[in-house]
C-alpha cells in the first residue's frame, strides 16, 4: 500500500506518491503536478569505490517522448543521447544536490530522473528537482538535505511563480532557485536586462516558496523516512596534517601558492610534495594518504591567506580584476572574431551567419521550443591547460558553459525582422585559469560587433568567489576568481549583463547556502566589475556593431509576399523556385507567412532573384512596362516570358510602327524585349505590344 502527500503550489496540485513504485531503489518518489509526472529515484552502491578522491554523485534528467504523445526522430524510433536540455536540467539538479552529501562519502550515488508525460503548464524540470530532492531525503544514503527549487517569470513588471511554458516565451525573467531550510543554495536565471534589486527581491520570493515546500517535504520525511546509513570516512588524518606541517611550515606553503602564474604555482606544489615523499617514504600509509593530503594543505592555506590575511595568491586587492586584453579580427574571412583575455583565461571567439533555414531545430518535450536562431558553442581543448587530451566531444561542462553563454547574450540579440540571420557563436578556450564562460561572454560579443550583427547593448560578465570561515558574517567575497579561488573557494557566482541591467546568473556553491548578505554583495560585486569591463577594454577594442558585413558573409534580402501566392513562386515539384535558383545563384527560402529570404555572396543577384519573384507574384496590368524575354515564336507573332509563370503575346502588328513580313524579321528566340501591356483578357491571357510609338504613349503618361 503506498502513501500520498499533496499540496497546493503556485495554484497547481503538487502530489507525490512514495512506495508506489521502484521498491529496490533506496529512495523513490512519483511526482505529479498538473498532469506532468516524473519519477526520481535515489540509488547508492553497497561499498565505496577505491581508489578515488572524491564523492561519485551522477544526475540523469530522461526525456521520453511518449511524455508528449510523439514519436522520437531518426531511423530506429528510439530516445538515444541525452538533448542538451536534458544535460542543462542535470547540471542545475546536481548543483544544490552536491553540496549536502558529505565531502568524504566515496560510495556511488545515481539519481534518476524519468520523465513520464508533460503537462505544458507544469514544469517537468522543476519537477525532477523537487523529486530528486525528496527521494534522497527519504533514502537511507546520507544526505543533509532537503532542498527544494522554485521557478519565477516577470511579466508586465510581475512575478510569476512556477510560470508556463506559454509565459516563459513572453517573460522578462527566467529564474530557478533552489533552496535549504535557511539559506539559497543554487540559481540560474535569464533576464532582459533586469535591474540588482529587482533580480535579489525574485531571488527571495523563490526562496519563500521554497521553504514552503520544505516543510511539506519535512511531513513526508517524518512518516517514510528511512534511517541514514553509517559510511566509512576518508578525510585525512588529523595526526598526518601535524607531521607534514613539521616538514613542510605553513609559511612555506604560503610562499608555494603566493604567485599569479599557474604553471609556476603548479611546479612549487610538485616541489612540495617532492619533498614530503622523500621525508616520509618509510611510511606507506602516509605515502597512500599524500595526494589528498597535500590538497588540503594547500587549500587551507589559501582560505587563510584570503580570509584572515586577505591576501589573494596572485597579490591582488579583494576586488581588483586580472589584466584585460580585448581585439577584433584576428582570423581572416570568418564573418566576425574577437580574443578577450583575462590573466590567464584567454579566448577567442568566431560568429558566423547564415540564412534563417539553418535555424537549429530543436526536439524536444517543450512544444514552444522548436528552433534556436542564437547558438552559442564552446570548447574547452586539452592544450587550454597544458594536458595532451585529444578532443572527443562536447561533455557536459562544454555544454553548460555554452547555454550560459549565449544565455547572457540572448537578450541583445536583433529580431529576425532587424536581421534575418541565423547566427553561431563559437568559444574556443585558448588558456584557462577560472571563468572562462565570462570570458566567453565577452570574447562573444566583440566577435558580434566585429561581424556587423546589430545587439542592441554591449554585454560583459564577471565571476565573484567567495570564502567563509565558522560564521555567517565571516566571510568575503572576491571579484573575478582565478582557478585555484574556485577550485579551493567556496562559490562561483557568475553575472552577466549590460549598462542596463543583468541577462544571466548562474550560482555554484559548495556550502550549505548563502545569506542574503552575500548574495546582495556579489551581485553588486558584479555590476561595478562588468562595467568596468565594458567601459575600459572592451569599448577599446570595438565600440559598436559594425555597419556593414563581412565581404565573405551572405547577404540576406527578405521580402513578404501573399501566402496564397507560395504555390506560384514555388511552382509544380518546385520547378519554377528551382529555376530561379539555377539562373541566379541565390538560395532562397520561403516559410508558412510569406516572408522570403533570398541569400548569397552576390548582391546584385539577390537583387535579380527577388525582381523575378515579384513578376511572379505581382499582378499585371494594362498600361505596365515590362522587360521580359523571347521564348516562343509563331508566324503570328511572339510569345514573351515575363515571369517564370507568365507569357503575353505580342502580335506581328505589334512587332514594330510600320509594316512587319516576318516575325523574324524584329525578334528571335531569346532576345530580350521591352514590352506594354495592352490587354488582360477574362481569360488571363496577356496581349503586349513593342511597337515604339506605343512604348512612347507610355512614357509620357
Amino acid at each position: 500500500m503506498y502513501k500520498s502527500y499533496s499540496m497546493e503550489l503556485a495554484g497547481r496540485m503538487l502530489t507525490v506518491d512514495i512506495g508506489r513504485v521502484c521498491a529496490q531503489a533506496n529512495g523513490a518518489a512519483l511526482m505529479h503536478y498538473g498532469d506532468t509526472t516524473v519519477l526520481s529515484t535515489c540509488t547508492a552502491s553497497a561499498q565505496p569505490r577505491d581508489g578515488i578522491d572524491f564523492f561519485p554523485l551522477q544526475v540523469e534528467y530522461e526525456e521520453k517522448m511518449y511524455a508528449v504523445g510523439q514519436f522520437p526522430g531518426g531511423f530506429k524510433k528510439r530516445e538515444g543521447r541525452a538533448s542538451d536540455n536534458a544535460i542543462l536540467t542535470s547540471r542545475v539538479i546536481d548543483r544544490p544536490m552536491r553540496p549536502l552529501f558529505p565531502k568524504d562519502y566515496r560510495n556511488d550515488v545515481l539519481l534518476d530522473n524519468l520523465v513520464m508525460s508533460v503537462d505544458q503548464d507544469c514544469s517537468p524540470e522543476l519537477l525532477a528537482m523537487l523529486g530528486s530532492s525528496l527521494a534522497t531525503a527519504i533514502s537511507n544514503v546520507p544526505w543533509d538535505g532537503p532542498c527544494a527549487s522554485t521557478q519565477v517569470g516577470l511579466i508586465n513588471g510581475e512575478f510569476i511563480i512556477n510560470p508556463t511554458n506559454a509565459e516563459k516565451t513572453v517573460s522578462d525573467l527566467n529564474l530557478t532557485v533552489a533552496s535549504t531550510r535557511d539559506k539559497v543554495i543554487m540559481i540560474e536565471a535569464g533576464a532582459n536586462c533586469i535591474s540588482d534589486d529587482q533580480m535579489i527581491e525574485a531571488i527571495y520570493k523563490a526562496d519563500e516558496v521554497n521553504k514552503q515546500i520544505i516543510s511539506f517535504f519535512d511531513s513526508i520525511i517524518a512518516e517514510c523516512g528511512k534511517e541514514k546509513t553509517p559510511y566509512e570516512s576518508y578525510a585525512v588524518p588529523q595526526e598526518l596534517f601535524d607531521k607534514i606541517k613539521t616538514i613542510v611550515p605553513e609559511e612555506e606553503m604560503e610562499t608555494a601558492v603566493f604567485t599569479d602564474d599557474k604553471q609556476q604555482r603548479d611546479a612549487n606544489i610538485a616541489e612540495v610534495t617532492k619533498k614530503l615523499e622523500e621525508a616520509l617514504q618509510d611510511d606507506e600509509e602516509a605515502l597512500r594518504e599524500l595526494p589528498d593530503a597535500v590538497y588540503q594543505y594547500e587549500k587551507k592555506t589559501v582560505r587563510k591567506m584570503i580570509l584572515k590575511d586577505h591576501k589573494r595568491p596572485d597579490g591582488r586587492k579583494i576586488d581588483e580584476i586580472r589584466p584585460l586584453e580585448a581585439e577584433v579580427d584576428l582570423i581572416p574571412r570568418v564573418h566576425g572574431s574577437a580574443m578577450f583575455k583575462r590573466g590567464q583565461t584567454q579566448i577567442l571567439d568566431v560568429v558566423t551567419l547564415a540564412p534563417l533555414s539553418e535555424v537549429q531545430k530543436v526536439e524536444g518535450l517543450n512544444e514552444y521550443v522548436t528552433e534556436k536562431r542564437y547558438l552559442h558553442q564552446y570548447n574547452f581543448p586539452g592544450y587550454s591547460v597544458g594536458e595532451a587530451k585529444a578532443s572527443r566531444g562536447p561533455g557536459r561542462r562544454e555544454i553548460g558553459h555554452g547555454a550560459l553563454a549565449e544565455r547572457a547574450l540572448l537578450p541583445v540579440i536583433p529580431s529576425v525582422e532587424e536581421f534575418p540571420y541565423a547566427i553561431r557563436a563559437v568559444s574556443e578556450t585558448m588558456e584557462s585559469n577560472g571563468s572562462t564562460s565570462m570570458g566567453s561572454t565577452c570574447a562573444s560579443c566583440l566577435s558580434l560587433m566585429a561581424a556587423g550583427v546589430p545587439i542592441k547593448e554591449p554585454v560583459a560578465g564577471i565571476s565573484c568567489g567567495l570564502v567563509t570561515g565558522d560564521t555567517d558574517e565571516d566571510y568575503i567575497v572576491l571579484t573575478d576568481i582565478q582557478g585555484l579561488e574556485d577550485f579551493f573557494g567556496d562559490m562561483d557566482f557568475k553575472v552577466t549583463g549590460t549598462h542596463t541591467g543583468i541577462t544571466a546568473i548562474q550560482m555554484d556553491i559548495k556550502i550549505h547556502g548563502l545569506t542574503r548578505e552575500i548574495v546582495t554583495e556579489a551581485i553588486h560585486r558584479a555590476h561595478e566589475a562588468r562595467l568596468f569591463i565594458m567601459d575600459g577594454v572592451m569599448k577599446e577594442a570595438i565600440a559598436a556593431p559594425r555597419a556593414e558585413l563581412s565581404a565573405y558573409a551572405p547577404k540576406i534580402i527578405t521580402m513578404q509576399i501573399d501566402p496564397q501566392k507560395i504555390g506560384d513562386v514555388i511552382g509544380k515539384q518546385g520547378k519554377t523556385i528551382n529555376g530561379i535558383i539555377d539562373e541566379t545563384g541565390a538560395k532562397i527560402d520561403i516559410d508558412d507567412t510569406g516572408m522570403v529570404s533570398i541569400s548569397g555572396i552576390d548582391k546584385d543577384a539577390l537583387l535579380k532573384a527577388k525582381k523575378i519573384i515579384e513578376s511572379i507574384v505581382n499582378d499585371i496590368e494594362p498600361g505596365q512596362i515590362l522587360t521580359g524575354k523571347v521564348v516562343r515564336i509563331m508566324n503570328f507573332g511572339a510569345f514573351v516570358q515575363l515571369s517564370p509563370n507568365k507569357d503575353g503575346m505580342v502580335h506581328i502588328s505589334k512587332l514594330a510602327d510600320g509594316r512587319v513580313e516576318k516575325v523574324e524579321d524584329v525578334v528571335n528566340i531569346g532576345d530580350e524585349v521591352t514590352v506594354k501591356v495592352q490587354e488582360v483578357d477574362k481569360m488571363g491571357r496577356i496581349n503586349l505590344t513593342m511597337r515604339p510609338m506605343d512604348l512612347r504613349d507610355a512614357d509620357k503618361e
